[in-house]
């Protein structure tokens, strides 16, 4: 089992900032990915972003490229997701997701955390 915890979402003004921040633990040895996930009011879900446990590459879908980064403490086992010059439109809940190296799939979540961007 892996726990998600993710925290640090709020209300912020359109061109702000925000840094999301995902606390994993239990069985982070298992952990092969990380990824970013989003929701909006009436949406299906959105992927964001993603990036190798063990450190390698990021990558971003094309929404948040070249304003959404990661970064991750490993000595605290938690992954960061740093949103410059948001926008109304990333509005939405944001969810850490864990892939599995078992299984190849996110087979774990955080709760959410809510995000708005007020124009």
């Amino acid at each position: 089992q892996v726990q998600l915890v993710e925290s640090g979402g709020g209300l912020v003004q359109a061109g702000g900032s925000l840094r999301l921040s995902c606390v994993a633990s239990g069985r982070t040895g298992s952990i092969a990915a990380m990824a970013w996930f989003r929701q909006a009011p009436g949406k299906e879900r959105e992927f964001m972003g993603s990036f190798q446990w063990s450190g390698g590459p990021s990558y971003f879908a094309d929404s948040v490229k070249g304003r959404f980064t990661f970064s991750r403490d490993t000595a605290k086992n938690t992954v960061y997701l740093q949103m410059n010059n948001l926008k109304p439109e990333d509005t939405a809940v944001y969810y850490c997701a864990a892939q599995m190296i078992e299984t190849a799939k996110y087979d774990y979540w955080g709760q959410g955390t809510q995000v708005t961007v007020s124009s």
